[in-house]
């Protein structure tokens, strides 16, 4: 019997519309939370569509746009003007539309020619620049998650050991078969987050949950299965679909 533990809160919704609204008003009042309790804010973007909706939604909202610092989850190692950009995505659908300040977005810089070199130099900015927990870990407020089809989540993908990384807050990803080389953030900075949110959508995601939820399972083999460890709180917004609900 595989039991399963959810961890964190489950928040499941009808589909990808509703997700992306449920995400948004719970980023924003955790946004707000953290500007009123601590002055600013920092909040980790991750690609792909999934949150793509949810980051256009939060281009509307009435934020202090000047107290939030947006950094990245990961990266493709691509310029920032391709389509396969995460900054570009975001670019075009949150930070253009909403106005928000370059000084406060720190872009991976996924061109690099030297990937090493610019995960260390990241790392270093994300130091200076946000606050340091006791730990001495940067103490990112939100962190934003999708969940792969194979498991992985940020760019740390499943049999690499990008996901047993820890002596570094970035690393970069080896390029493998047709993806590209990547940057990403690693378990020991993702962990420390006060609060993650994790969007899912279609029925392809179901298996994948399934195994991150399960009381047992390896996290090289599922490596969103990092979430089990996190420090801070975790909630889970899918639609029915990746819930196995659909029908």
């Amino acid at each position: 019997m595989n039991t399963k533990v959810v961890p964190g809160s489950l928040i499941a919704v009808p589909g990808k519309d509703e997700v992306s609204a449920e995400a948004a008003d719970r980023i924003e009042r955790a946004l707000v939370d953290a500007i009123r309790n601590r002055g600013s804010a920092v909040i980790a973007l991750s690609g792909g569509n999934t949150p793509k909706d949810t980051y256009a939604r939060l281009a509307k909202r009435p934020l202090d746009f000047s107290k939030i610092l947006w950094v990245f989850v990961d990266e493709r190692a691509v310029p920032p003007t391709s389509d396969r950009s995460n900054f570009h995505m975001v670019n075009e659908v949150l930070f253009q539309p909403a106005k928000i300040p370059a000084e406060t977005i720190l872009r991976m810089q996924g061109e690099a020619k030297d990937l090493e070199q610019e995960a260390t130099r990241y790392e270093a900015e994300l130091r200076a620049k946000v606050r340091l927990k006791k730990e001495g870990q940067p103490n990112i407020d939100i962190v934003i998650l999708g969940i792969g089809d194979d498991g992985h989540t940020a760019s740390l993908f499943p049999g690499e050991d990008t996901v047993k990384i820890t002596d570094k807050l970035v690393a970069q990803v080896p390029a493998k078969g047709e993806r590209e080389a990547r940057l990403t953030m690693t378990v020991p900075i993702l962990e420390m987050a006060r609060s993650t949110f994790i969007l899912a959508v279609g029925a392809a995601k179901h298996e994948p949950l399934e195994r991150v939820w399960r009381v047992a399972g390896d996290v090289s083999v599922t490596p969103a299965r990092i979430v089990k460890n996190y420090r801070g709180a975790v909630t889970w917004i899918i639609d029915r679909a990746a819930g196995g609900l659909a029908g």
